[in-house]
């Protein structure tokens, strides 16, 4: 129903951020780092998610794409609810959520308030499948010019971080052009990853 809201910054609140768009204040719950990014009285832009349900009418806004993504990505593990995925990612960036599934990293999520051990390795779990589903499916060429042979460990690097970013949402395409020109060989899967996001959220 909405896409996203760009408006004038009415009000910021804790985990509420208000758009003034035409004269109508739209009330959007978010995180944390989309708040850091909002100053009220100026303009803002916010990728939006209408949570429709039985009494339900809730209205989700993210400052980036990535984040948006990843709040829709965490909604759908089970036992994950909206407040669970804003929690999460306002302790967590899209790319710091990526890595610690990837390295099955349980801390970064419980640093979050109400998330337990138990939750964190589900939510691990079950993107770490969604992962490798991508991964085998996204048809991703990483080979190089002419056909030219890439070691093992670059291509298994590269596909790990094209893995990461298809879960938050990119497409096989937008992955593999935003991994153009970045030092795969020598960066850590991390920065691949921030560097990637960063890159494809211009």
């Amino acid at each position: 129903m909405f896409y996203y809201l760009d408006g004038t910054v009415a009000e910021i609140l804790p985990y509420l951020a208000v758009v003034d768009c035409g004269g109508v204040g739209y009330a959007c719950k978010t995180t944390n780092t989309t708040l850091a990014a909002l100053k009220k009285g100026q303009r803002g832009k916010l990728y939006t998610y209408l949570n429709v349900g039985e009494g339900v009418f809730e209205l989700y806004g993210f400052a980036t794409q990535a984040e948006l993504n990843s709040f829709k990505l965490l909604i759908g593990v089970s036992g994950v609810g909206p407040k669970a995925a804003l929690a999460i990612l306002s302790v967590a960036t899209p790319d710091t959520l990526a890595m610690a599934v990837i390295t099955g990293d349980e801390k970064t999520l419980t640093a979050a308030p109400g998330i337990g051990k138990k939750i964190a390795q589900r939510i691990i779990l079950e993107l770490k499948d969604k992962m490798a589903k991508e991964s085998a499916t996204g048809g991703l060429d990483f080979s190089g010019p002419k056909g030219a042979a890439i070691p093992a460990a670059l291509t298994n690097k590269a596909t790990e971080a094209a893995a990461a970013l298809a879960v938050l949402g990119y497409t096989s395409q937008e992955t593999a052009a935003a991994l153009k020109g970045i030092d795969v060989e020598n960066l850590p899967l991390e920065e691949i990853i921030r560097q990637s996001l960063k890159k494809m959220v211009k």
